[in-house]
């Protein structure tokens, strides 16, 4: 498992280097911390133009000697942009390399050989979502602001969607007074919205501002 994350510090923001990139790469973008995904074998070979100064490395590396990493992180030092490691060890190359350090501790790996990458990886995720989460604290982050970015969501449905945006403007079930109660159960239900509105011979409201409707559960 190795990974590296750029985070942009607007203020604060990382670049993910390998494993869960997708999923800490999207969860910080979601959360307004622009992030971006690098190979570390492609960013020897050219991709280090995309790092600036005022970006931040996530390399994770839950052995923390990952030759990838280890190889390409002293050339993003000497261009002091700030890394944090993530790695089972302290004193492990690429942790040694970081500024800053966070452990992935774990008894043994979930699968059957305890050796393929199951739990750390799970655990390196859980890290990223800690780190979303701090950084959403840090700059106040709202329901709003979620929102903003999940427009497509419930909770952005809610705050941006208005009822004039949804509301059905035509083929209504339109009643006037002259409409037996018969006649009104007929159009209320080709209407199909349960209910029927009373207007006057101009297809107007009885009242500015005022809307007599009858409902299936009046008939009944």
């Amino acid at each position: 498992m190795s990974t590296i994350v750029v985070v942009f510090p607007v203020p604060g923001g990382p670049c993910i280097n390998k494993i869960s990139e997708s999923t800490i790469e999207s969860k910080l973008k979601a959360f307004w911390t622009p992030s971006f995904f690098i190979h570390p074998t492609e960013a020897m070979h050219g991709d280090l133009g995309m790092l600036d100064t005022k970006d931040c490395v996530l390399a994770i590396s839950y052995s923390g000697e990952s030759e990838e990493i280890s190889s390409i992180l002293p050339h993003i030092k000497r261009r002091n942009i700030p890394i944090i490691t993530l790695s089972k060890a302290r004193n492990s190359t690429i942790s040694r390399m970081g500024d800053y350090f966070l452990p992935l501790l774990i008894e043994t790996e979930a699968c059957p050989i305890q050796t393929a990458p199951t739990t750390s990886t799970t655990l390196a995720m859980a890290m990223g979502d800690a780190l979303a989460v701090c950084l959403m604290c840090a700059r106040n982050f709202s329901k709003e602001d979620f929102a903003l970015f999940h427009p497509g969501g419930r909770l952005g449905r809610e705050l941006f969607i208005k009822v004039s945006d949804i509301m059905q403007r035509e083929n209504l079930p339109l009643l006037s007074t002259a409409h037996t109660l018969k006649e009104s159960i007929v159009v209320m239900t080709q209407g199909r919205l349960g209910s029927a509105f009373f207007v006057d011979s101009k297809h107007e409201l009885f009242k500015p501002n005022f809307v007599i409707i009858i409902s299936k559960n009046n008939i009944r």
